[in-house]
């Protein structure tokens, strides 16, 4: 089955963190495709840009070494999701995350990610 990583997931992915299980691992690298969504690019963007997120390149460079070194698929933002994002029940706030969460849905996709609103939409999340 296809996955998506939420930003968190995509973070932990790149950098070998424990955070990630390893049957998480193993579930994105057996995946038919792993998507993330260009959303996570921003947000990463966003901050490193505050300080808050150190990475060894700039954010534009890193994340296109990164799709391409795990093999990830970017979902475009989508209308669709621009659109159905909003109107999500306001279990969460992130702006960020409800694209991540518009795409799930939209796409009936699981996500790896430690934020257990996503659980709240009906999506399976997995870390």
């Amino acid at each position: 089955m296809n996955v998506l990583l939420d930003t968190c997931a995509l973070l932990w992915l790149a950098s070998g963190d424990r955070k990630l299980s390893k049957q998480a691992h193993k579930r994105i690298c057996e995946a038919p495709i792993a998507y993330v969504s260009a959303i996570s690019g921003f947000e990463i963007s966003l901050k490193y840009r505050k300080g808050n997120l150190h990475l060894p390149a700039e954010p534009v460079e890193w994340f296109s070494t990164i799709v391409e070194h795990h093999g990830l698929t970017v979902i475009p933002l989508d209308y669709a999701d621009a659109i159905q994002a909003p109107l999500l029940p306001e279990v969460h706030r992130d702006p960020c995350d409800r694209f991540i969460l518009a795409a799930a849905l939209r796409m009936n996709l699981p996500v790896a990610t430690a934020d257990t609103h996503f659980k709240e939409y009906g999506i399976e999340v997995f870390c």
